[in-house]
């Protein structure tokens, strides 16, 4: 595989981080099974620091933490530090325009940002698996959104600036997708990694893909962990095996 960035597998490139959206592109130019090649001809080492930014030159304008970093930023309560999911949570399906996701007033989202996306969720494996599938959604909404969010959403590290300054592309008028699926591969209460399925489709064409999310407990919500040069890796699912169903209805 060519290593410039025209020809370049788009799972490699910094972009992954609105991996849905990826994925809806790899449907409709039938290219779908380049995600085998996920991780080859990445071996780029991590960005440099620039020594003249700081933490505060990138962090997003709102919401606002709470002076406890452990604290939920919006009071839900239930923390839990250990633990998995091995059944689907209830869940309050509701739309981004023909995107369901899942919501809980448990779990979260507690609150809607001025620029539309969900966040902050509550500290339980229940919360980051809410957590991940509302990322994945959200892939899927505009850039402008997209972009707010993740000045939101990326923890402060190494790889945080080249994700904010990454293109991505739209998701093409005729996508639609949703969650299919989940599997908590890990969880301590400080971190985490879920993966999502979803089923995608466009054009005449589907897809059953996998996002899974590095997830991090910082200023009082689940982020994607920054100084991870992928807190987002996406590929094609042959089928669901596996994972727990979870779809809206």
């Amino acid at each position: 595989m060519a290593e410039d960035d025209t020809q370049q597998n788009p799972f490699t490139r910094p972009g992954f981080i609105v991996g849905a959206v990826v994925v809806a592109a790899l449907i409709v130019t039938a290219i779908v099974l380049t995600v085998l090649n996920l991780n080859r001809g990445n071996e780029a080492g991590p960005p440099a620091p620039d020594p003249s930014s700081s933490a505060t030159t990138s962090a997003a304008p709102s919401p606002e933490p709470t002076g406890d970093a452990a604290a939920s930023v919006c009071g839900l309560e239930g923390e839990k530090l250990s633990g998995t999911v091995t059944t689907a949570p209830a869940a309050e399906w509701k739309f981004q325009d023909v995107y369901a996701f899942p919501t809980s007033t448990t779990f979260g989202p507690g609150k809607t940002a001025t620029e539309g996306y969900p966040y902050c969720f509550q500290r339980s494996p229940e919360g980051a698996l809410f957590a991940a599938a509302n990322v994945t959604i959200i892939g899927f909404g505009s850039a402008d959104q997209r972009q707010a969010f993740l000045e939101y959403a990326l923890t402060d590290g190494p790889y945080r600036d080249t994700l904010l300054s990454a293109d991505g592309a739209a998701a093409p008028s005729d996508v639609r997708a949703s969650v299919a699926g989940f599997r908590v591969l890990a969880y301590d209460g400080d971190s985490a990694r879920v993966d999502i399925a979803f089923r995608g489709s466009s054009n005449g064409q589907s897809v059953t893909g996998s996002a899974v999310y590095e997830l991090v407990w910082a200023d009082g919500d689940w982020k994607l962990d920054a100084s991870m040069p992928e807190p987002a890796r996406v590929a094609q699912l042959p089928d669901l095996s596996g994972y727990v169903s979870w779809t809206e209805g």
